[in-house]
């Protein structure tokens, strides 16, 4: 049994470039977010040796502060992944600002492709294609 995707919204090539200022604001603060926990994390890890904090830690407390601090973070980052999604953008992969936009080609979805620092939506790519099967607009 095939499962049909049923995006939110759909976009034209047009549509999605005219968002892009918008997202492009959102996604800048999201990777910027995004990669800054992954370095703490590692950095807390590597203090931590993945061990769990107890009271003898002359650090706990900082360790744990260190720890509420980045789930603080991780909650902003997905409140910026759910601001795109309410504008009917998905993201692909935080760390690098990766998103899909939604779009109609012949009767069938398909994405069209935008990574944080590309000046505008040229890309696009088959649902189960990914970020290597895209291809340049026009469609």
């Amino acid at each position: 049994m095939a499962h049909t995707y049923q995006p939110a919204k759909l976009f034209t090539p047009e549509q999605a470039n005219a968002m892009l200022p918008l997202v492009r604001a959102i996604v800048a603060d999201l990777v910027a977010l995004s990669r800054d926990v992954v370095e703490r994390r590692q950095r807390l890890a590597n203090v931590t040796g993945g061990r769990e904090l107890d009271g003898d830690d002359p650090y706990a407390e900082e360790l744990v502060a260190a720890e509420r601090d980045l789930d603080r973070d991780a909650m902003k980052i997905r409140e910026f992944a759910k601001e795109l999604e309410e504008l009917g953008v998905e993201l692909k992969d935080p760390l690098v600002g990766l998103v899909d936009f939604p779009c109609e080609r012949d009767g069938r979805t398909i994405y069209l492709c935008w990574k944080h620092g590309e000046p505008q939506v040229d890309f696009w790519h088959e649902l189960d294609a990914g970020f290597q099967g895209r291809r340049s607009l026009p469609l």
